[in-house]
């Protein structure tokens, strides 16, 4: 599921929940809408999904 990939991403990096829904989807509430039973499209799904491994990839590239 989405929302458990996305609950350890934000465990792994510490970005606050509304931070990542901001950068990922422009929408704060992102995360707070899936944790509550949201299904989000099929496209917002892979945009999500290429958000975190680009961020993954930028941010231990070191």
């Amino acid at each position: 599921m989405l929302i458990a990939r996305i609950e350890h991403f934000l465990r792994e990096t510490g970005m606050p929940w509304t931070r990542f829904g901001r950068l990922a989807t422009h929408d704060p509430r992102f995360v707070q809408d899936l944790r509550n039973g949201r299904t989000p499209r099929p496209g917002t799904e892979r945009r999500v999904e290429h958000f975190m491994n680009m961020y993954r990839r930028s941010h231990h590239a070191g």
